[in-house]
């Protein structure tokens, strides 16, 4: 039977080539090397769909436990298995508490949709095939070939991380009602949002760690991030990317949300990893940081509550500074307001309009 199965692949390949030759696929692609992949397009495809590939499940053969590539080239010929030993588990990420869904909503990818997702009624998924496109990915480029988003009757090409994310995370009409519009809250076009798109507005964000700068003046600084900087693994040795995390959310550190919590270095592990955590809480750069952060109680108290309370994650398209108030916390003022006013520029002072953990603040001055 596996004989008849390489025949029929052999026989396939015949006419491949030229389809190959025509295609603008990169040199550098990581399926196509044959030092990598020596049996070539059967060893993906053998006994396997050709239009689809077979799924996560094929992916996992060689990018899953290391046994699953045993036990399925034991009875081919010599030196058909896809060589190297640089691949890393990628099935393990999958098993964990936070991931994408990639084994969770099977056989909903189709070859033919195209995203955002127009169909409200379409259950969320996300194939390997939504991310990696097999034929292209690289080891420089891991969403080469992946087709962007819809504008009107043109579908543009994925050139950068935070576009290949908008597909799902920004105008899908399957979005769950929890979730927000990712490339509204980045747009550069906001008073503040976390640089991913581009360099941020705000040009005093005094307590950033190196190598983060505001704006890139040398060679080593760091100006803008990667959805990838707080989305992965939060292990360093697992592969790079969003695909499980025991942290909510897939993130690579613990980012605590509650309210009336204790501030610990873990609590806020996430933030500390660009924010001098000795900085917020010297309030340098908002006189009651402190205060908000670890409670009345101050350090080892238990009254705080969490940087999630005043700001957005990602941007905010209404306010400097990234606030954004959180509003199963805080509420509208004894006057109906709820809202901030800076007072002077880039001068660390404003108002606040709201009520808090029973504060009236009406307003309340720094």
């Amino acid at each position: 039977m596996i004989l008849k199965q390489i025949v029929a692949v052999t026989g396939f390949l015949v006419v491949l080539p030229l389809a190959l030759a025509a295609a603008p696929y990169p040199k550098n692609a990581v399926h196509l090397d044959t030092k990598k992949v020596p049996a070539g397009c059967s060893t993906c495809h053998l006994s396997f769909n050709f239009k689809s590939g077979g799924g996560p499940e094929t992916c996992i053969i060689c990018h899953g436990d290391p046994s699953r590539l045993t036990r399925e080239y034991k009875n081919m010929p010599k030196n058909f298995a896809p060589a190297g030993s640089d691949r890393k588990n990628i099935e393990a990420e999958f098993v964990k508490t936070y991931r994408h869904p990639t084994f969770d909503a099977r056989g909903i990818h189709r070859s033919n949709e195209t995203l955002p997702e127009t169909d409200a009624r379409m259950p969320r998924h996300a194939e390997c095939v939504d991310c990696h496109n097999p034929h292209y990915v690289s080891s420089e480029n891991k969403f080469a070939g992946i087709r962007g988003r819809r504008v009107g009757n043109v579908i543009s090409s994925v050139s950068k991380e935070y576009e290949l994310c908008y597909k799902c995370h920004a105008e899908s009409a399957n979005l769950p009602g929890r979730h927000t519009n990712k490339r509204q809250e980045f747009a550069l076009t906001n008073p503040s949002f976390h640089p991913v798109e581009g360099e941020g507005r705000n040009t005093a964000v005094i307590s950033l760690l190196k190598p983060y700068k505001e704006r890139k003046v040398n060679g080593g600084d760091v100006s803008t991030i990667s959805c990838g900087d707080c989305h992965g693994s939060e292990s360093p040795d697992s592969p790079r990317g969003p695909h499980g995390s025991i942290h909510e959310h897939i993130l690579v550190d613990n980012y605590s949300k509650g309210d009336n919590q204790a501030e610990t270095p873990f609590a806020y592990a996430l933030c500390y990893r660009c924010h001098d955590r000795s900085s917020i809480l010297g309030n340098e750069s908002f006189r009651y940081h402190a205060l908000h952060i670890q409670g009345k109680g101050g350090a080892g108290g238990a009254t705080g509550t969490s940087c999630y309370t005043c700001h957005s994650s990602h941007g905010s398209p209404d306010n400097k500074y990234l606030l954004s108030f959180n509003k199963s916390v805080v509420s509208p003022n004894s006057q109906g307001q709820l809202k901030f006013v800076e007072k002077g520029i880039a001068t660390f002072r404003g108002e606040c309009y709201l009520s808090c953990h029973g504060v009236d603040h009406n307003p309340k001055s720094y």
